[in-house]
């Protein structure tokens, strides 16, 4: 008796994906007729049949979708969420969420057990270790799978799906425009490593505005905080230097309010000597003290954004076509900035 294949090993023999031999299987038009017909041929002769059991799973409808998003103490995450609840639970579908804490092993293994016939899709933003790495063969194992999901925020442009994104840009360009227009000479950033890509999109958008209004960049002023070391140091290192800057342009809320805090201990004043602008418009933001000019995210939007694609994709079964839908930033003018 032959050995039972799978769709693993006849891939593996072929070497092409998963979803390469399905749709060959199904005799796709998408599949050449030479390979459709090898594979098939391959198939027949080792009594190849599909799994009932898998096949049940697939076709069986939850009406959950799965979420995992890299951590939830951040505000915005939190309206993300809301905003997924929000639209799913008005299309019939709940909601079940996951962290990975910013760990690409616990990403993939959240992935792995979601897509294991727990939800119908998933909406995922992706952890900074995962981009850090650059290891994606989690994400392409879905799409073999043929299993739905959207990226928001935190995306990579070499995966094939449909994705929700921040204007990330015209936000960081807005930021630093305001500060010039407030009459700031020497912007300081407070970015992250250049792989987590909002942050890199940010930091695009305040160097663009510099140069757009007569600037030159100066890297000194640019600091990429590192998490896995002392945060409020990093930023005293900016703060305290004799040459310290008029304006901190900081890559999100917490960023914001250290480096206000750090201002404020070294006897300086925000705004007179250093104005202060955030991203994301949470708590943090509005009840620090000065409150803190931002860039507001719109996390809600960007939920049901999301949440919408993933449930049009799973009710009309269509592949290909993606989608990236983007949401502008909205300026919110507090008492972390010049008035003048």
């Amino acid at each position: 008796m032959k050995p039972k294949i799978t769709l693993k090993a006849i891939a593996k023999e072929f070497g092409v994906s998963i979803s390469t031999v399905s749709k060959s299987l199904k005799n796709s038009h998408e599949i050449s007729v030479e390979l459709r017909e090898r594979i098939q041929a391959f198939a027949n002769y080792y009594n190849y049949r599909p799994n009932s059991f898998a096949l049940k799973l697939r076709n069986q409808k939850t009406l959950v979708l799965g979420v995992v998003i890299p951590e939830i103490t951040h505000h915005f995450f939190s309206k993300v969420i809301s905003g997924v609840e929000h639209a799913a639970n008005q299309r019939g579908y709940n909601v079940m969420v996951c962290l990975s804490n910013e760990s690409h092993q616990k990403e993939v293994m959240n992935l792995a057990m979601l897509a294991n016939g727990s939800v119908d899709g998933l909406l995922v933003s992706i952890a900074n270790e995962t981009q850090s790495k650059g290891d994606l063969k989690h994400f392409q194992e879905l799409i073999d799978e043929e299993i739905p999901f959207v990226l928001f925020d935190r995306v990579d442009d070499n995966i094939a799906c449909d994705k929700v994104i921040i204007d990330d840009l015209k936000g960081g360009y807005n930021a630093t425009k305001h500060l010039i227009d407030k009459g700031c000479k020497r912007i300081a950033m407070f970015s992250t490593p250049d792989y987590v890509n909002v942050a890199f999109q940010r930091k695009e958008g305040y160097e663009k505005a510099l140069i757009d209004h007569g600037f030159e960049i100066d890297e000194s002023l640019i600091l990429r905080i590192d998490k896995d070391k002392d945060i409020d140091e990093q930023i005293a290192s900016v703060v305290n230097r004799a040459d310290y800057p008029d304006a901190i342009f900081a890559v999100n809320e917490i960023y914001a309010a250290i480096a206000i805090k750090t201002i404020q201990k070294r006897g300086l004043h925000v705004p007179n000597d250093i104005s202060v602008i955030g991203f994301t418009d949470g708590l943090i933001s509005q009840y620090a003290s000065p409150a803190i000019t931002t860039m507001e995210q719109h996390g809600f939007t960007m939920g049901v954004e999301a949440a919408n694609l993933l449930v049009n994709r799973l009710e009309t079964d269509t592949h290909g076509h993606y989608e990236t839908k983007v949401i502008p930033t909205t300026l919110t003018i507090r008492e972390s900035t010049k008035k003048q």
